[in-house]
């Protein structure tokens, strides 16, 4: 999700500027110029992976309320996905096409913010670990990352970013789960996001809000890692394409949305089957289960292995749009943003 490129930049030009003689006032108008800097950087980057995360959420979730209910069995055998869409809007009005989008509506711009912020953090952690038997010379050379580190970086976001995934995800199962049962006549549990959430506290507390931290954890350490991996690698290929140096050059916004795009097919690839298990665990009901493990052997038993790829059409098919839109939404507002530079 972060559009941070795989360079890490250098101290050298820093160097070079501090070896220069200072002034006292300008020594000290510099002191006071930073932190304002830094706080107004982190303040654009926080504005600006909100509303990407934003734009990505209601881009994507009508197919992404398609993907659950055909994980959850709220589809009819042989239902298309555009099929699907075209029921649920004409039985349910474009409100029903976006149920449960409140809850990742609410938590995109932490989880955004947090996962920007970690990323970046993994990244200076792998050159730190990379630069680890450097001289002080070598170390202020530029720092390319490899592509070995970067999925690692990728990877360490997800830790993060989790504790607020986890407990968005399984409200927004659950509003979409009794969406189906609703449809086939039964009666709503919950009015909202709200009164969902405070069920589930009540019903089982904390705990039971972050059912299914483990399963996120696992669909979304290697989706991270396919995620940022294809991203990067698709933006070195396309700099290359156009006649741009990976080093120096910027991709056009066309470029930077088709890279995005890219990645979120990725993501999405090697995520559905954790997604499944993990989708299937957080809206069943307590005690139906008594692990990860049992929801695959119960799902593998009844369904055979093509069990863990449903929902994956729909899946692939929002990825590229949803994360299209991101990757707009962050650049314009960045733009609007410019004057904070």
């Amino acid at each position: 999700m972060s559009t941070t490129t795989s360079e890490i930049p250098s101290n050298a030009m820093v160097t070079k500027l501090e070896s220069q003689p200072q002034s006292a006032p300008e020594q000290q108008e510099c002191c006071k110029s930073q932190p304002s800097q830094s706080s107004f950087s982190a303040l654009k980057s926080f504005i600006s992976g909100g509303v990407g995360g934003a734009c990505c959420v209601l881009v994507g979730h009508p197919l992404d309320l398609v993907k659950v209910r055909m994980q959850t069995g709220g589809a009819s055998a042989g239902s298309s996905v555009f099929g699907m869409l075209s029921n649920t809007l004409a039985k349910e009005g474009v409100r029903g096409l976006y149920r449960g989008v409140s809850a990742p509506l609410t938590a995109v711009t932490p989880m955004f913010a947090v996962s920007f912020w970690s990323y970046d953090l993994g990244q200076q952690l792998v050159k730190s670990v990379g630069q680890w038997e450097m001289s002080p010379d070598e170390k202020a050379r530029p720092y390319n990352l490899s592509m070995m580190e970067i999925c690692m970086a990728g990877a360490f976001s997800a830790i993060p970013t989790t504790g607020i995934m986890a407990p968005s995800e399984r409200i927004k199962c659950l509003l979409q789960v009794q969406a189906n049962e609703v449809e086939r006549g039964g009666k709503a549990k919950y009015t909202g996001m709200v009164d969902c959430a405070k069920s589930v506290l009540r019903e089982g507390g904390i705990a039971s809000l972050y059912k299914g931290t483990v399963a996120t954890l696992a669909r979304d350490i290697p989706g991270t890692v396919a995620y940022f991996g294809t991203y990067e690698l698709a933006k070195k290929e396309l700099m290359k394409f156009q006649g741009i140096d990976p080093s120096r050059g910027q991709l056009s916004p066309i470029a930077v949305l088709t890279a995005g795009g890219l990645a979120g097919m990725a993501c999405w690839g090697v995520s559905i089957p954790a997604d499944v298990i993990k989708s299937r665990y957080q809206t069943a009901p307590e005690g139906k289960y008594s692990g990860l493990y049992d929801v695959y052997k119960t799902l593998i038993k009844e369904e055979g292995y093509g069990g863990l790829v449903k929902g994956m059409r729909p899946a692939l098919i929002r990825a590229f749009p949803a994360n299209a839109a991101c990757f707009l939404g962050m650049e314009v507002s960045k733009s609007m943003l410019s004057f904070m530079d």
